[in-house]
């Protein structure tokens, strides 16, 4: 768990967290991002990891798939695959 501060929001931290997981190459390409894992680990709401995911997604660090949850999109693949 991380120490939170308390003049940001803590999906924005969250956020930055794993963004770095990802940038760092911690949460390889293709690599399932699960919400109920991080919901667990930083000891917030799944809506707060909601926000996460979205921006993730906006940024297009992640790409999500309906039943099959979100994965760390992989720079190489052509935007159409993902």
């Amino acid at each position: 768990m991380i120490e939170y501060d308390p003049t940001e929001p803590k999906w924005r931290q969250i956020y930055a967290v794993v963004r770095r997981r990802i940038e760092s190459g911690e949460y390889p390409p293709k690599a399932l991002v699960s919400e109920v894992r991080l919901e667990a680990e930083f000891e917030v709401t799944r809506t707060t990891i909601r926000k996460v995911t979205k921006q993730l997604r906006e940024d297009g660090l992640i790409v999500t798939r309906p039943s099959l949850g979100s994965f760390v999109a992989d720079p190489a693949a052509p935007a159409a695959e993902e």
